[in-house]
């Protein structure tokens, strides 16, 4: 099983401008050719790609290290060097990429779509060849200029999945048992806190040619803003989502103030995040000691949606609201 990594650190060069060269015309019957040397080849960009047979920024941490090709240098017979072939580096959907400068974190790019391209070090420019040097005053320039040093920058990754639904809510209230009841996906699922320690991806298929990506996301608890529990780490790859689906475990005491603590947190980390569309979906009504928090949830929810995400109650009924919700985004 390939390891989830969604943020990464390396350094990139550009490769180097060729140099120019210096000769001069030798032929029979020419006996002052003249100048005749070449430019050097221009040093090859780094580029960033989005592909979409990537899911984890995990080859990042094997390869550090990224150059692109230098360029040829000038010839005689005023030939140029060969540019630089450039550095392709393909990243997952959904990569942010910044320049570090000094600690500080610069955005470059944001690679959403499959096919997103950008260049983050652009190669060295090539030398000039004393072809560009002679004049009436010198008829037999014996200078050239060596090639321009290519960009070279230390590279933050992030990758924020793509997906329509982000699932948020304390640890152990169902959202795995939900992703994996409502798709194919199998994250791993126990009866305890922190089993979800890294996001999970699933295709959500209702019929009808309808469908959408839901996000599990890793449970939060209060403090996660600074840092308690898994901290709040994950909560950029649901700053994409369209719609948060708020899970709530009705057998735990305080669910209100619960739900209220993950709203906290949420706002925390991103005033975006409390802006965007939220279903409210009371779990585990199943359970005989949640009755008494389902008609406390339903005199202070507005609107509030009642499902066993583990004998699958109430499911088709969430799936036609988050459908809803999409189609009307």
């Amino acid at each position: 099983m390939v390891k989830f990594v969604d943020e990464a650190e390396i350094f990139v060069k550009a490769g180097k401008g060729g140099d120019g060269c210096v000769a001069f015309r030798r032929e029979r019957g020419i006996p002052k050719g003249g100048p005749w040397g070449g430019d050097g080849g221009k040093g090859g960009d780094v580029i960033f790609k989005a592909v979409r047979n990537k899911k984890t920024l995990v080859d990042f941490h094997f390869q550090k290290h990224f150059f692109a090709e230098n360029g040829g240098h000038g010839s005689s017979n005023n030939k140029k060097g060969k540019d630089g072939e450039d550095l392709i580096i393909e990243v997952p959907c959904g990569t942010v990429i910044k320049e570090i400068i000094d600690g500080e974190e610069k955005p470059i790019a944001d690679l959403v779509n499959e096919g997103d391209k950008v260049i983050v070090a652009k190669g060295g420019k090539g030398g000039l060849g004393n072809t560009h040097f002679k004049s009436p005053t010198n008829q037999a320039p014996r200078i050239a200029t060596k090639g321009e040093k290519g960009e070279e920058k230390k590279i933050k990754l992030e990758l924020k999945l793509i997906a329509d639904v982000g699932i948020v809510g304390y640890p152990n209230s169902g959202k795995s048992t939900l992703l994996s009841k409502i798709s194919k996906a199998r994250p791993k699922i126990a009866d305890y806190p922190f089993t979800t320690i890294e996001p999970n991806l699933g295709l959500v298929d209702i019929g009808d040619f309808r469908s959408f990506v839901v996000a599990d996301i890793p449970g939060l608890i209060e403090g996660a803003s600074k840092g308690r529990g898994l901290g709040i780490k994950f909560l950029r790859h649901i700053e994409r989502t369209k719609i948060i689906v708020h899970l709530i475990d009705m057998s735990e005491n305080g669910i209100i103030n619960r739900y209220e603590t993950i709203r906290k947190e949420l706002e925390n980390y991103s005033k975006k995040l409390v802006e965007k569309k939220e279903i409210i979906v009371g779990n585990k009504i199943d359970l005989e000691k949640s009755k008494e928090n389902i008609e406390l949830a339903r005199s202070y929810f507005k609107e509030i949606y009642f499902i066993s995400a583990l004998r699958g109650d109430g499911i088709k009924e969430l799936l036609e609201k988050i459908w809803k919700e999409l189609k009307d985004d």
